[in-house]
């Protein structure tokens, strides 16, 4: 019977998100291909450093252990490198127990048309074209920053989201970009009963919700047991217009742990404080002053229109 990947959460993440490339990166662009394979060759056997994606993934992938009947999570390595260079990252993830068996390499060619074959809910890169490219084609990415992450050892897995343009789509915002703040207020007055549609993270946070429903049940028979999921929405929306968040939620059947309307404060003052092991987020500016969290832009919507 074939592998049953349709029932997976399936993540893809480019090798220079999940690892530090960036001295291999660097032989590549000052000494060229032969080069950059012959230095990979020679290091074959030493681990690549952690890459700022590594942390999540890692995690990620512990809820196996949680639901070892189901085993629901997916991760797929998609690299741009040849299947020989490729290999020192393959050896990495065996060096680091990660468990990923599956991958793609492209030999410096596209290869975002490729993820709906591995029913990729999410594509994690360095790359902002790649990522465009894909969120053009109806494919979820995100491009993951170059934070400095120090990850500890403590179990469990925290993920936060921004809301227009990320959650739900973002009509809203465009209101707000075309007529200014007064009438936008107005606007969600009138339709804050409204559910937005979905944005390009909405099944990843559905799909989370469905495991958190699963580990409250777990907790419920076991009184001992203690949830891995924790989620949490930051979004600069705040009253009046955070009604129409909490009426999409409801549409999209997703409960999250915590709301903060943050109404323009700054939200690396949350965030910081929240400390979520991943942030996605439509605006670079929101991801500029964070520590110790994985930073994912979604260049997609209004916000990115002339970026």
């Amino acid at each position: 019977m074939p592998y049953p990947i349709e029932k997976k959460l399936v993540i893809a993440v480019s090798s220079s998100a999940l690892f530090d490339m960036e001295e291999s990166d660097a032989i590549f662009r000052q000494y060229g291909e032969k080069a950059y394979r012959e230095y990979q060759r020679k290091n074959i056997d030493n681990p690549l450093g952690t890459g700022v994606a590594f942390p999540f993934i890692k995690r990620l992938l512990s809820l196996n252990n949680a639901f070892p009947k189901e085993c629901p999570v997916e991760v797929i390595l998609f690299s741009k490198n040849s299947p020989e260079t490729g290999l020192r990252a393959f050896r990495s993830i065996q060096h680091y127990e990660l468990n990923i068996s599956r991958a793609c390499f492209s030999s410096g060619n596209s290869n975002h048309q490729y993820l709906p074959a591995f029913n990729s809910t999410l594509f994690l890169t360095t790359n902002i074209e790649d990522a465009r490219e894909a969120l053009a084609n109806g494919i979820t990415a995100g491009v993951v920053g170059k934070q400095e992450i120090h990850d500890s050892n403590e179990e469990g897995l925290c993920l936060a989201f921004d809301f227009d343009g990320v959650i739900a789509d973002d009509s809203s915002e465009k209101v707000y970009k075309k007529h200014g703040l007064g009438p936008y207020q107005e606007y969600e007055k009138v339709y804050g009963t409204h559910p937005l549609g979905s944005g390009p993270i909405a099944d990843l946070l559905k799909r989370i919700s469905s495991f958190q429903k699963l580990e409250r049940i777990k907790q419920y028979k076991d009184p001992n047991y203690n949830r891995l999921l924790r989620t949490a929405i930051v979004t600069a929306r705040n009253a009046p217009a955070h009604e129409r968040v909490v009426f999409t939620l409801l549409s999209l059947g997703v409960e999250v742990d915590e709301v903060f309307f943050m109404g323009g404060v700054e939200k690396a003052r949350l965030l910081n404080i929240l400390k979520p092991h991943i942030f996605f987020d439509d605006q670079t500016a929101h991801l500029e002053n964070i520590k110790d969290i994985a930073g994912v832009h979604i260049p997609f919507g209004i916000a990115n229109a002339n970026a």
